[in-house]
């Protein structure tokens, strides 16, 4: 014996897919979860590229300590260049350009590491004397200038 239902047209349906109110729902946890993501990646990918300024640095820092103990001088000697003036393109790492605040002199200079794209604004400095310093910092808030030190992260406070 089989038993067949008659379905009445009033019969409740089972529907199958999803409704506009369970779109709009998971559209907005999308939308806050990107709001809160969005911001705390560029700082994260930023971070990173502020890593690339201050080894950048350490490397021409070596490399003219190098230079003065070979030719007692940071500025050029005879054909040894000092690595202040080599071409602007090998000076160049990530989003950081190096170079040095002036001409160095035979017993002093400032290395510069500019950076641009992500990082414009971004300006950090070494002496001869190892003084590091973040003179810029862009145009995201949070971040702060320091005479002595390098600022490597949003928040981050200048030693006294």
């Amino acid at each position: 014996m089989t038993f067949q239902l008659n379905r009445s047209p009033s019969a409740p349906r089972h529907s199958r897919g999803f409704t506009l109110i369970e779109v709009m729902v998971t559209v907005a946890i999308v939308a806050i979860l990107a709001a809160i993501a969005l911001p705390n990646y560029r700082e994260y990918v930023l971070r990173g590229q502020i890593v690339d300024a201050t080894n950048g640095l350490s490397v021409m820092q070596a490399n003219m300590e190098r230079h003065f103990q070979d030719n007692r001088t940071y500025n050029t000697n005879g054909t040894f260049t000092s690595p202040c003036l080599v071409a602007a393109n090998l000076r160049t790492i990530g989003n950081f350009v190096l170079s040095c605040a002036a001409t160095p002199t035979a017993t002093a200079y400032t290395l510069v590491a500019t950076g641009s794209g992500a990082a414009d604004g971004f300006i950090y400095t070494v002496t001869q004397q190892s003084v590091r310093a973040t003179t810029g910092v862009g145009t995201g808030s949070g971040w702060s200038t320091c005479a002595s030190a390098w600022v490597t992260k949003k928040g981050q406070v200048c030693p006294t």
